[in-house]
């Protein structure tokens, strides 16, 4: 693909209107849309995710990186078949009940689109049925919960249970995170995995099987 660096710095830097430019350039030039998804878009928010977690960036600044990398899905959608546009996986994700914080799940969802997922959000407050419900109509691989107070973490435990009753949980990986929320507590819940940010929240989700990485 021609630019590709140039594409991923794009993504880096958050620069909306040069990735729309760079995307049009290669799809007029014959370049695949899967192609400039995976070496361009989602090289640079693998980049983006990084530097997160290291923190050499920023909330702002990840933020304005997925929301110009959005635009450029959202350009390369109509050139995508479905099974490409869900490449990296299905995700379902959503704050628990009780709870209506929804920055860091936000972001987290910025961040896995950005890998490459695609990503149902249920918003806050969501009861223990919700996510059953969203991961069979989805057929979802992975969960991803939310919590911010201490005073609803027990719902994430009631979702897994309920989850388990449903027949579901060896069909889909859980991931947990939240302010409150630690390893521990995704152990002693069955939890399959616990991201203290949104960035290694992400990387996680793409060590969870193989067709992630």
């Amino acid at each position: 693909m021609d630019k590709t660096q140039e594409l991923i710095d794009a993504v880096i830097k958050g620069e909306e209107d040069k990735i729309k430019l760079i995307i049009m350039e290669n799809l007029s030039a014959g370049t695949p849309a899967k192609e400039i998804m995976d070496q361009g878009l989602i090289a640079g928010m693998n980049i983006v995710g990084e530097k997160m977690e290291s923190e050499e960036m920023f909330i702002p600044e990840v933020l304005m990186s997925a929301k110009a990398m959005s635009s450029g899905v959202e350009l390369l959608k109509p050139h995508l078949t479905e099974d490409e546009a869900s490449a990296s996986g299905k995700m379902v994700i959503g704050t628990v009940q009780g709870d209506l914080h929804d920055i860091g799940k936000n972001l987290v969802k910025m961040l896995m689109e950005g890998a490459g997922f695609t990503v149902f959000d249920l918003g806050t407050d969501v009861s223990p049925e919700a996510f059953v419900e969203a991961i069979k109509k989805n057929d979802a691989d992975i969960l991803g919960m939310s919590a911010l107070l201490t005073t609803t973490m027990p719902k994430m435990e009631e979702t897994i249970k309920a989850i388990s009753e449903a027949g579901l949980r060896d069909k889909i990986k859980i991931l947990i995170g939240g302010a409150p929320v630690t390893d521990e507590f995704s152990d002693k819940i069955g939890a399959d995995g616990y991201g203290p940010d949104a960035g290694s929240a992400v990387r996680i989700a793409k060590n969870f099987a193989p067709d992630y990485s």
